[in-house]
């Protein structure tokens, strides 16, 4: 009976553990679309918290200060194994107020500056992500 109490906390613990499984491929083209629908740099952004997180490849991530406040971030190199990173936080040292080449992308024991800050139009990706495909023609 123990043997199969561990196994069944063992079979808990592995689906309580959050999947990254996008490809390299997958990262490349969603980086594509939120630099499609990113603004301008900007010195820094108002976060509260964390509310979501998205990687896109080694060197960007996605993150949502607010539901549809969503940031571009560049971090500088070596920043090695981002991409598969399970859980991120960035650090804010002015008190909510993350800025570029002051503030960090912390995970897996790694501490990458973040050296550029582009807010999304979150909106309208996810317009674009609702309209259909057009159709072939002939």
């Amino acid at each position: 009976m123990p043997r199969l109490s561990l196994f069944a906390l063992f079979l808990a613990a592995v689906a309580a553990t959050p999947v990254r499984a996008d490809t390299h491929e997958t990262q490349l083209q969603n980086l594509a679309r939120f630099q499609k629908y990113a603004g301008a740099p900007v010195e820094s952004f108002a976060m509260w918290e964390l509310y979501q997180w998205q990687g896109l490849g080694p060197e960007h991530v996605a993150v949502w200060a607010a539901v549809n406040k969503v940031y571009l971030l560049k971090l500088s190199q070596p920043c090695a194994h981002l991409e598969y990173a399970n859980t991120i936080r960035v650090t804010s040292q002015m008190q909510h107020k993350v800025t570029r080449g002051f503030d960090y992308v912390d995970f897996d024991a790694q501490h990458c500056q973040i050296i550029e800050i582009r807010p999304i139009d979150y909106r309208a990706l996810r317009h674009e992500n609702r309209e259909p495909a057009p159709a072939a023609t002939s």
